[in-house]
């Protein structure tokens, strides 16, 4: 997604949430920046099979798809405490602090949440633009100090990589082999034996996935809870022209 001027109206926020699905806020639960970047810097990648080694005389071989990594976004912050940002009086009650300022910021991004026992699960939201990760490094530099040593100034350098719930990963995938696991969320009017023919061409399996799923009555889905659909295993003697539930 592009990024139009309209950005710069307001202030880049990233939330902080307790668990991949984005839905439990930390504590404190969101900062703003408070110098909106002048870009983003989005990076992808796909990757492909390499292990198969080219014959010697060949004019090469296709490119096998292997799996596609998880995005990486950068960003170039600037915290500042001279007070530019500040008109007046505001500035003189509630004074700017730089060290405040990173010290909020690590604790948002970068250090353990003792309760998870790991760092928390970011959303980096500039009006549009939404974008789950975690982060992966921080590089703070300061570049200008009071009398005292105390900074006036800083610049960082997130690097953020892109982190989906499981849920929201096979939903914009849209993969449909039975030979990978699927995950759907039931919406009103769902059965299991029409959720079974979409996905794996046949209904005859609803009693393997109400049995993975731990159902006590295939017969009663409630909208809004997710089924994992789990890949089929050749039948027996079939010579792998068959499936059937495992």
């Amino acid at each position: 997604m592009g990024l139009p001027s309209l950005f710069k109206l307001e202030k880049l926020r990233i939330e902080a949430y307790r668990d991949v699905d984005r839905g439990k806020p930390a504590d404190p639960p969101r900062m703003e920046v408070m110098f909106n970047p002048t870009s983003l810097e989005r990076s992808h990648e796909v990757a492909y099979d390499s292990a198969t080694l080219q014959g010697l005389n060949t004019p090469g071989r296709p490119a096998r798809y292997a799996y596609t990594p998880p995005g990486k976004l950068g960003l170039k912050l600037v915290f500042d405490g001279t007070g530019v940002d500040r008109i007046g009086l505001s500035a003189m009650l509630d004074p700017p602090s730089v060290r405040k300022d990173i010290a909020r910021f690590e604790k948002l991004c970068l250090r353990m949440n003792g309760d998870i026992h790991e760092p928390h699960f970011l959303r980096v939201r500039w009006g549009e633009f939404s974008f789950d990760c975690r982060l992966k490094k921080l590089d703070i530099r300061y570049t200008l100090f009071d009398e005292s040593g105390d900074p006036l100034r800083a610049e960082l350098d997130v690097q953020l990589v892109e982190d989906k719930s499981a849920k929201k990963i096979f939903r914009e995938a849209g993969k449909n082999s039975p030979d990978l696991t699927h995950a759907r969320v039931v919406k009103a009017g769902d059965t299991l034996p029409l959720l079974c023919h979409e996905i794996y061409g046949s209904s005859r399996h609803y009693l393997k996935v109400a049995r993975d799923n731990g159902l006590d009555d295939f017969r009663v889905l409630a909208p809004g809870m997710t089924l994992l659909f789990k890949p089929l295993l050749p039948a027996a003697g079939a010579g792998g022209a068959g499936r059937t539930a495992s």
